[in-house]
């Protein structure tokens, strides 16, 4: 059991800041976790009202999903919610502060997927092509790199910018590289030989930009670990500079990779194993991207697609009409 919070505040409040701690110390979640649990048992704190958690039945829950959806919050992010309240009282039950779970049976309202932004062979191609850098060449080649990685092997930005020189060897000699995702798990994840190359030449001028010591494969101007941030405004500069009209990020390379492979290779499990997606149904929105390019290419090539918009928009003209009046 973990320790209680030191700062005094209330008794909710207290056992909602000893639940992050656990998340923290125990389960080792992120950073990034902690703070959009925290946001979200917030919200379980208004709907206490200063009652005891125990006090809190499903028809409170519900009602409080209810306004929250009113004022609107989408089915996704109120899913995201009950999850965390869910995994709240379960460890309340566990503490022995609470009989029953009252969001077991909750579910949240049903929202439009959104597919994720893609681009496509050709786009993919244009970006990776490169743009010309003023400055510091040492830096460009970095960045190809780091692009390169992250459009060969599908990665994350986190999991691209945790990466050190440890790395580097077995993407040489094997071909793959180790990679760390959410909660720790590790998985190996091929690299192109684009991505070999774009590697090898930014290895070359490393170790004249990192600073003593420094383990990250990827540094920044200062010598040290570049910054998520920063790769993030390398890489929509590097698409403004090469004509892009529209925001490119570094997950949009990620579900650039994922739908590329599944229109050519057709393997949902690969691209599911090369993801680190642990379910499969995380992997399957790129079944609708690549049926979306299966429809386009359909709509473009067949003659028979767009049969309704041609003979009432353009109607083509019959040549046996036409020989009756040459005749």
């Amino acid at each position: 059991m973990d320790a209680a919070p030191s700062v005094e505040m209330s008794p909710n409040a207290a056992l909602v800041a000893t639940y992050l701690a656990y998340l923290s110390g125990q389960r080792r979640q992120s950073a990034h976790t902690l703070t959009s649990y925290a946001h979200d048992l917030d919200r379980l704190l208004i709907a206490a009202d200063g009652q005891t958690f125990g006090k809190l039945d499903a028809l409170a829950i519900r009602r409080q999903i209810a306004i929250l959806h009113a004022r609107g919050l989408s089915g996704r992010s109120l899913a995201r919610l009950l999850s965390a309240w869910r995994g709240f009282y379960k460890w309340l039950q566990w503490e022995g502060r609470v009989e029953h779970n009252p969001c077991l049976d909750i579910r949240a309202p049903k929202s439009a997927k959104r597919l994720p932004d893609a681009l496509s062979v050709e786009e993919s191609a244009g970006l990776m092509s490169g743009a010309e850098e003023e400055g510091d060449e040492r830096l460009a080649l970095r960045d190809q790199a780091m692009f390169e990685l992250f459009y060969s092997s599908g990665l994350r930005l986190a999991e691209l910018d945790r990466l050190n020189l440890d790395a580097f060897p077995g993407i040489l000699a094997e071909g793959e590289v180790r990679v760390t995702g959410k909660r720790n798990k590790t998985r190996i994840v091929p690299v192109g030989g684009k991505a070999r190359a774009a590697l090898d030449a930014w290895m070359k001028v490393r170790a004249s930009l990192a600073a003593p010591e420094e383990t990250a494969l990827f540094v920044s101007r200062r010598g040290t670990r570049i910054s998520m941030r920063m790769i993030q405004k390398r890489l929509s500069g590097r698409a403004l500079k090469n004509g892009f009209s529209t925001h490119v990020h570094p997950h949009m390379l990620r579900h650039s990779f994922a739908s590329h492979l599944l229109q050519s290779s057709g393997d949902l499990r690969a691209v599911q194993e090369m993801l680190g997606h642990n379910s499969i149904a995380s992997t399957q929105v790129y079944t609708h991207l690549d049926f979306q390019h299966l429809s386009e290419v359909y709509d473009k090539a067949h003659p028979r697609a767009r049969k309704c918009a041609s003979t009432t928009e353009n109607p083509a003209p019959d040549s046996r009409s036409a020989d009756i009046k040459k005749a």
